[in-house]
């Protein structure tokens, strides 16, 4: 009876699977199983808490050059992908980051500012994380987070119910090699993608695209050196990222060299 419900459960998920499949804009093959009205609430929900959470910054000159280099970039963002008014928030926080979420969120670290020299550099972080959000990742990483989360399930009760031994250390051997040989080359495809997809939404904005590989550069040295190694990270490593950067440098510099407009952001 008990295997029984597990087939039945399993031919459920796998239909729902079938018909959740989308393409990613790169032509990756991708599993949404969240509607775009679910991700909102939760981008605007999550931006909503950070805003109460940390100190935002007030600082007019910061705020307007950051301002500035997203307006060029949300600019170019398909409507389908959001057709409101983007909302950007500057935080008070050392760390070398910023982030998008769906709903139009956009928040970038002051941190951030002491790696990107000027616009085309943080250009590059802020397309970069909004090609997370035109690629729909968090969408992606969640549905895949629960489908990994059910197959496991699965495979633990089978191995109960058929009393194999050491089914505990069995399932914890599984459980790192999905870490490591799913999740983390799957969170390194999204970040070389969504850098692919920054890298256009800076050009068709006006930005420099040479910003995104100084950026990285720029990365590599604020790291010092400390970084794991790159088949047990989430990201790319810089080299890795600059590389490929550079091989569709020339195609983005074509697409800048047409944009009908040209930021002149003040940092």
């Amino acid at each position: 009876m008990q295997f029984t419900k597990l087939k039945t459960g399993l031919a459920v998920l796998t239909l729902f699977v079938l018909t959740s499949c989308a393409t990613s804009p790169t032509g990756r093959s991708q599993l949404k199983l969240y509607s775009n009205a679910q991700l909102t609430n939760m981008g605007v929900q999550a931006f909503d808490g950070m805003k109460s959470q940390q100190k935002v910054s007030t600082k007019r000159v910061e705020n307007e050059f950051v301002s500035c280099v997203a307006n060029h970039l949300t600019r170019q963002v398909p409507q389908k992908i959001f057709a409101g008014q983007w909302e950007l928030v500057v935080f008070e926080d050392d760390q070398v980051n910023a982030f998008a979420l769906p709903g139009g969120k956009i928040g970038v670290y002051t941190g951030l500012l002491n790696v990107a020299e000027n616009q085309d550099q943080l250009a590059a972080v802020i397309g970069h994380e909004i090609g997370h959000v035109i690629a729909e990742h968090g969408n992606e990483r969640m549905s895949n987070s629960a489908l990994i989360g059910f197959g496991m399930d699965v495979t633990n009760q089978l191995l109960k119910n058929n009393q194999i031994a050491n089914s505990n250390m069995i399932m914890a051997a599984i459980g790192l090699g999905v870490q490591v040989g799913v999740q983390l080359p799957f969170s390194r495809t999204h970040e070389s993608e969504s850098d692919l997809i920054g890298l256009s939404l800076m050009a068709k904005a006006g930005f420099e695209p040479q910003g995104a590989i100084d950026l990285w550069q720029n990365m590599d040295k604020a790291s010092g050196g400390k970084r794991q190694a790159e088949f047990m990270s989430t990201h790319p490593s810089p080299q890795t990222r600059i590389s490929m950067l550079q091989s569709n440098l020339a195609d983005a510099r074509a697409i800048a060299a047409k944009a009908s407009t040209k930021p002149n952001c003040k940092k």
